[in-house]
């Protein structure tokens, strides 16, 4: 078995890369030490690269479209780690996961429609709901044990007259892992309540062992029947940039409205390399992805002792699964734009702030993306304690 390299750090300045190369206009200085977009610093699997490179020497782009060997290596993947037994009439391909959540809202609301979210989540959950017309209504989550967990008698209340629950499974932030007892309550809520489960399961291969990942459409028939369900190898493979995602619906009448909808749009194409790419992924992406989540393994182990040890204050959320960890800063009384302003200018380090989460409920909070080499880890955690001590 091949071993791969995951501590040799990889340039990616000067690439046009969101991450690196956008620091001096979201923070305004450029020698930071970037940990907030959702991408690894680690190189794309040689594989998929391997699969571009021979496709690349065909030396014609044209029109293209998902191959038989492209379905069966997706529908082989879902089967395999989600048992979701499927044929690629209930799949649709999708150029990326956030267009696809608003492809679904524009689809199944109408303007004014109460949307339902948990916070702190993914900020597009909260933007597109408002930015196409929609009512979002949230639904705070708690914190017991050092994990998110939902408030159930406030997400049943939030719940009544909603017509979407747009659900992070795993959570993001902080990659909670929703057990099969959970995803069963939210199915029976959502289904008193008549909502439309849009379920974005883009973190689910990154589930961190021992934790499992479930897909909320197999947890029971009333799940299944009411969901729209996202996947991609994008965040798993470190290929975000190619726009490579999939959708799938078991009930007929829903994939029938939203597959033709789809159609309408003209997006079932995407490129060929975002089906190039994403097919020798799933072909051949086993040991790698276990190689990676091993040491991804590793970088929440040492967060975690390294806050335990020298930050005590700082209460964590530590990732059960992907690579972003949630932390609170509010123990040491500082506020929040102190604590931005040390964060950027004195320990030159990019995260997340945590309102953008879910509005000032999560002041003095920042997401952390662990995706990068250990040691780049423990440079940035070095230079955060000598500014909060």
């Amino acid at each position: 078995m091949k071993h791969y390299d995951f501590d040799k750090p990889i340039e990616r300045r000067g690439t046009d890369c969101f991450k690196w190369d956008a620091l001096q206009a979201m923070y305004g200085r450029e020698d930071l030490t970037p940990m907030w977009v959702a991408d690894m610093d680690f190189r794309s699997p040689d594989f998929v690269m391997e699969a571009i490179r021979r496709r690349c020497n065909h030396e014609v782009l044209g029109y293209t479209m998902p191959s038989e060997s492209y379905w069966r290596a997706v529908t082989a993947w879902l089967q395999k780690h989600y048992q979701i037994k499927t044929t690629k009439d209930n799949l649709h391909f999708i150029p990326g996961i956030v267009a696809g959540i608003s492809y679904a809202l524009l689809c199944f609301t109408q303007p004014g429609d109460r949307v339902l979210v948990t916070t702190p989540v993914y900020p597009p959950f909260l933007n597109l709901p408002k930015d196409s017309g929609r009512t979002l209504v949230a639904s705070p989550l708690k914190i017991v044990n050092g994990r998110f967990e939902i408030d159930f008698d406030d997400f049943e209340r939030r719940a009544e007259g909603c017509k979407v629950f747009i659900m992070s499974n795993p959570h993001n932030p902080a990659g909670t892992v929703w057990g099969t007892e959970t995803l069963a309550r939210i199915a029976a809520i959502c289904e008193r309540h008549h909502l439309l489960v849009v379920s974005d399961e883009i973190h689910a291969d990154l589930t961190l062992p021992p934790h499992r990942h479930v897909s909320y459409s197999t947890v029971c028939e009333t799940a299944r029947n009411h969901s729209l369900t996202f996947m991609a190898p994008s965040k798993t493979f470190n290929i975000a940039g190619l726009g490579s995602s999939v959708c799938y619906i078991s009930n007929p009448d829903l994939r029938k409205r939203f597959f033709g909808w789809l159609d309408a749009l003209g997006v079932a194409g995407g490129n060929v390399f975002a089906f190039t790419a994403a097919e020798a992924a799933f072909a051949h992406g086993e040991d790698w992805l276990r190689q990676m989540l091993d040491y991804l393994n590793v970088n929440v182990r040492t967060l975690g002792n390294y806050l335990k040890e020298n930050m005590p204050k700082v209460k964590a959320v530590l990732p059960e699964a992907s690579y972003l960890a949630w932390l609170d800063f509010s123990a040491y009384g500082l506020s929040h734009e102190q604590l931005r302003d040390k964060l950027v200018n004195e320990a030159r380090v990019a995260l997340n702030d945590g309102t953008t989460f879910g509005g000032d409920a999560y002041r003095c909070c920042f997401r952390m993306n662990l995706g990068c080499p250990t040691q780049t880890l423990l440079e940035v955690l070095e230079r955060i304690k000598e500014v909060v001590r």
